[in-house]
């Protein structure tokens, strides 16, 4: 299966070849011959460290073939969360892949193709916290302290469905599970594939998560604002990537196998 795997990205990818037009962030991967996608590498089934401490996950085998589609190197800037956008903004990165939901506010300053990947809000807390807590209208709650990953759309989340509940913003996912675990906090909104996977790395520990997600949110790949031609060139990568399956290959291996499982840190 890998080795099925592996010859289809190379022959989906490797073998188109499309125009590159000279703007301002597509001229300058060109030119270096380099493309520099930011990411979390703290966001399974998204990008996380293996055990070897290597970056692994949907949207790093994605970034791969799209560097590999493009002829240039891939260098994968890891970054906290919250300061993804900025450096965007800033010029520092050249795209981001984080499980970065399409927003209205987000398109405002940024630019996104896809989406490859379709996700939703969930509530990850200990079994007898969810069971009273229930929904969002139970958790609307100021007795309740609810976490969230600073910058995200589960923090605009939290504020919009949970105003009452105390919001406890964190810098990565592994801090919030550790204070649910150590009941700092009783429970955490995240996409529902984190929380499910969350829920498999610890397996005896009391944590569940909800039967199905709160809603539905696209997962698109940021780039900078203005940037049409580079835009273009992503959009046409994806549509031949969802054309020749690999799309389907990445959400089979990555969200519904498991595997990968063992190998992450």
């Amino acid at each position: 299966m890998k080795l099925k795997y592996a010859a289809l990205i190379m022959l989906f990818f490797v073998a188109l070849t499309l125009p590159v037009n000279a703007q301002k962030t597509l001229a300058k991967i060109v030119k270096n011959g380099e493309i520099r996608i930011g990411l979390s590498g703290n966001q399974p089934p998204y990008s996380m460290k293996s055990k070897t401490g290597d970056l692994m996950g949907l949207e790093v085998d994605l970034a791969k073939a799209l560097a590999s589609g493009m002829g240039v190197e891939l260098n994968m800037v890891v970054l906290p969360f919250s300061e993804l956008l900025p450096a965007l903004k800033a010029g520092k990165v050249d795209a981001v892949m984080s499980g970065m939901t399409v927003t209205t506010n987000r398109s405002i300053d940024a630019l996104f193709a896809g989406p490859y990947s379709v996700s939703g809000k969930s509530i990850l807390a200990k079994a007898s916290v969810l069971s009273n807590m229930k929904g969002t209208e139970e958790a609307n709650n100021e007795t309740y302290k609810i976490c969230f990953l600073k910058g995200s759309t589960s923090e605009t989340f939290v504020k919009k469905y949970m105003p009452k509940a105390q919001a406890m913003p964190v810098n990565n996912y592994d801090e919030g599970i550790a204070m649910i675990l150590n009941d700092k906090a009783d429970a955490m909104v995240a996409d529902y594939s984190i929380c499910v996977i969350t829920i498999m790395r610890n397996q005896g520990k009391d944590l569940v998560t909800l039967e199905s997600p709160l809603n539905i949110e696209p997962i698109g790949m940021a780039l900078p604002a203005g940037d049409l031609h580079f835009l273009n060139l992503v959009e046409n990568y994806l549509q031949a990537f969802d054309m020749a399956g690999a799309l389907e290959l990445l959400d089979q291996k990555w969200l519904k196998d498991g595997n990968w499982l063992f190998s992450m840190e």
